[in-house]
């Protein structure tokens, strides 16, 4: 496990059940990897928060998933939001960023249940258009999990105020 750095401004921290509540809420945010030639390679994606991990979805092949096979470490940023105030040179900004590890999930039971879980979220209560969508498309289709091993929620200073 690694020492990660601590949050430079801690006042403006959120709670881990802040931060939690950010993800279960949020729909989409940007996932970082090592990328090709030692770039950083960010990628905004859906996702599902589901008892302290993340999953996406993939295609079979690409940027992301190579990167993924070639690095598991990665990061990944929600922000929930971003309300800029140009009279004050500022936002009032809520955002997440995790640290973690992240996997292609091999296990077929494992990835039908995480694929269950991403089309309750976006598409609730819809058995026969998730059916659909496995018997088109199943085959073609990764899942990754993002193990967290450090999140972090911060908010403006002017929101820390506020409460």
């Amino acid at each position: 496990m690694t020492d990660f750095r601590p949050m430079r401004r801690k006042r403006q921290l959120l709670s881990e059940e802040e931060s939690v509540r950010i993800l279960h809420q949020s729909t989409s945010g940007v996932l970082c990897v090592l990328g090709d030639d030692g770039y950083p390679y960010g990628v905004p994606i859906s996702y599902v928060y589901h008892e302290g991990k993340l999953y996406f979805h993939s295609a079979l092949q690409g940027h992301k998933v190579d990167a993924v096979r070639n690095c598991d470490k990665s990061t990944f940023t929600v922000i929930s939001m971003d309300d800029v105030k140009p009279e004050k040179f500022t936002t009032y900004f809520r955002s997440v960023i995790c640290f973690g590890r992240v996997h292609i999930i091999t296990d077929e039971t494992e990835k039908m249940t995480v694929l269950r879980l991403l089309a309750e979220r976006y598409n609730p209560d819809d058995e026969a258009g998730l059916q659909l969508e496995i018997s088109k498309g199943y085959s073609h289709l990764l899942m990754i999990q993002f193990d967290i091993e450090q999140m972090t929620g911060k908010q403006s200073i002017e929101l820390m105020k506020k409460e």
